[in-house]
């Protein structure tokens, strides 16, 4: 059976476009097991998406249906065959609000138009909770139709299981029990009349033509209106500056007061303890995708998520008291960067790098030799249009320029499975070190977007070190590093 599923989406494309997909990109998996195509025809494209999970499909697709009905802003569904857990969906681009964040100057970060599309993205989501939320069809929920006690508690297990005992943080396994019951008492005092998104994060609002859009909501029950916005707020990767996640709390009250009236000071109370019970689930799963599965991805962001318990534990007073707990999160306060958080990396690392060809390729000083150096030269060049020529390939109009030409989509597919080849047989082998040269006339455009999409495809799929440098876009030395993480 493995593999079908490819066929039976280039079926249902040529079904719903009456042509055939000539090209079909397999995307990344972040941290779900559905599998993401996107689909191309000679005029048109589309999303194919592909899970076994038959009860989450139909959440997903009862959802979008009734919040299209409502005018929010989701992708549009072409079509679906539920016998073959496939369904195709409208493309809403590359860039999610997470990707923009990221690309913002580390110095003013995040800009203002950042923060306007996160304004933006509050604003709106009390129309999923509240105004979607009256008449959603709820009994089509899966895992849960409710954020009950139970899915509490799987929350916090989480959080004991896969990451205290993966660090060998010790506690006393009662007490804390009975703080988490303590815990799971107090958040369900909340008014829980609501949609509750489950995973509100800046990597599933996909930003297209300037205006936020929303994905992966196949989780939602009902719940309170404070978990949602705790998510956004506290999505450890995009570290926020905390004064402007103040002024985004406030700004969601505002907004939600358009809907349902909420008492400010209780509101403000609760949404503390939900911060906490938000950021105890994300270092469970941080700990499983991380430390478990070894998916670098993870373990990269678990020093964030230490940050994050920090500021905690300096500005909010937990309520109700809770001082087991409180205990085990000051000795993850006390966490090093040499700590185990730090986890040292001992695969293979693979470098990435992006040059023009007016210069040398970047030499390769891990001494391990070999690799590969694609020439970029043949891709459709967005450098030879004025308004392109100041910026590079991480810019997203240049990203759109080059998603947009056929040819670049094929290019690549043949580079990812080229490299991927030796990148199966280096770990089996045990090596080390690969590298991977990108080089276009400037190095500017071509090389920079292909050297990207490189390494975020591999950082998905692969528990691989990434070392990805721009040469002609470094800012220090010859061959300066200039990474995305």
């Amino acid at each position: 059976m493995a593999g079908n599923h490819i066929e039976d989406l280039k079926e249902l494309f040529r079904r719903w476009s009456g042509e055939e997909g000539i090209e079909i990109e397999k995307l990344p998996q972040a941290g779900s097991y559905r599998q993401y195509y996107r689909i191309f025809g000679h005029w048109r494209q589309a999303i194919g998406v592909y899970s076994p999970e038959k009860q989450e499909n139909a959440a997903f697709l009862s959802f979008t249906k009734h919040f299209l009905q409502k005018g929010l802003p989701v992708a549009e569904i072409y079509a679906e065959d539920a016998s073959k857990d496939i369904y195709l969906l409208s493309d809403l681009g590359t860039e999610s609000l997470l990707d923009l964040l990221e690309r913002d100057d580390p110095e003013k970060r995040p800009s203002e138009n950042t923060r306007n599309l996160y304004r933006q993205t509050v604003a709106i989501l009390p129309e999923f909770q509240v105004v979607a939320g009256k008449d959603i069809n709820y009994s089509c929920c899966y895992p849960v139709q409710q954020f009950d006690e139970r899915s509490m508690h799987w929350d916090l297990n989480y959080f004991k299981y896969f990451f205290l005992r993966l660090l060998q943080i010790p506690f006393d396994e009662y007490a804390l029990e009975n703080d988490f019951e303590q815990l799971t008492h107090y958040l369900l005092q909340a008014d829980d009349r609501f949609f509750m998104y489950r995973d509100f994060q800046a990597r599933n609002i996909m930003i297209n033509e300037g205006n936020p859009y929303f994905i992966d909501y196949q989780g939602g029950r009902r719940g309170p209106l404070q978990y949602d916005l705790a998510s956004l707020l506290f999505q450890v990767k995009a570290n926020l500056p905390y004064d402007f996640r103040d002024e985004l709390l406030h700004w969601y009250l505002e907004n939600v007061n358009r809907y349902t009236k909420v008492d400010e000071k209780e509101f403000i109370t609760k949404y503390n303890a939900f911060v906490l019970i938000r950021l105890l689930q994300v270092m469970g799963a941080y700990g499983f995708r991380g430390y478990y599965e070894r998916r670098p991805h993870f373990l990269q962001s678990i020093p964030f998520a230490i940050d994050n318990v920090r500021w905690f534990l300096q500005n909010v007073s937990l309520q109700p008291s809770l001082p087991t707990l409180h205990a085990v999160l000051d000795q993850l306060a006390g966490l090093e960067i040499k700590s185990p958080v730090a986890v040292q990396y001992q695969g293979l690392t693979i470098n990435i790098n992006s040059f023009s060809f007016k210069k040398v390729p970047p030499p390769d000083y891990s001494g391990n030799g070999g690799g590969f150096t694609f020439d970029c030269r043949a891709l459709p060049n967005p450098g030879r249009y004025e308004h392109y020529k100041t910026l590079t390939g991480k810019d997203q109009v240049v990203i759109q320029f080059l998603e947009r030409e056929p040819a670049v989509a094929k290019y690549l597919q043949h580079v990812f499975r080229i490299v991927e080849q030796s990148v199966l047989e280096y770990q089996n082998r045990g090596f080390r070190n690969l590298q991977v040269n990108f080089g276009c006339t400037g190095g500017q455009h071509r090389s920079v977007y292909c050297a990207e999409k490189l390494a975020h495809y591999l950082e998905e799929r692969y528990s691989v070190n990434i070392q990805l440098n721009h040469t002609q876009l470094a800012t220090t030395g010859q061959y300066g590093t200039n990474s995305d993480e």
